[in-house]
């Protein structure tokens, strides 16, 4: 069984794993951090904080900016075909709890 600091741990790589895999898909898009927050309707500061672990994303923060890089938010989450599928089934899980 997990301890609160192996839980912590768990999610600071979760976090520093879905600010660099944002990264990676804007730059792989060819999109300025000031154009990413124009297509999801964030402040440019907010892209920044994100991609640089200042700030940690709510859910819908997440979605929108999947939306705007017209990507899964499970590609932000999961480097392998199972780790993707079970981060889809935690999106819609989480999606679908607070709709």
């Amino acid at each position: 069984m997990k301890n609160n600091f192996d839980e912590e741990a768990e999610i600071k790589i979760q976090v520093t794993q879905m600010a660099k895999r944002l990264k990676e898909e804007r730059e792989k898009a060819r999109i300025s951090q000031m154009d990413l927050s124009l297509m999801a309707g964030l402040s440019p500061n907010q892209v920044f904080y994100i991609e640089t672990e200042k700030r940690i994303p709510n859910v819908y923060t997440i979605l929108k900016l999947c939306s705007a890089l017209q990507i899964s938010p499970t590609v932000l989450f999961a480097t392998t075909e199972p780790e993707r599928q079970q981060a889809r089934e935690i999106v819609i899980n989480l999606v679908s709890k607070y709709m």
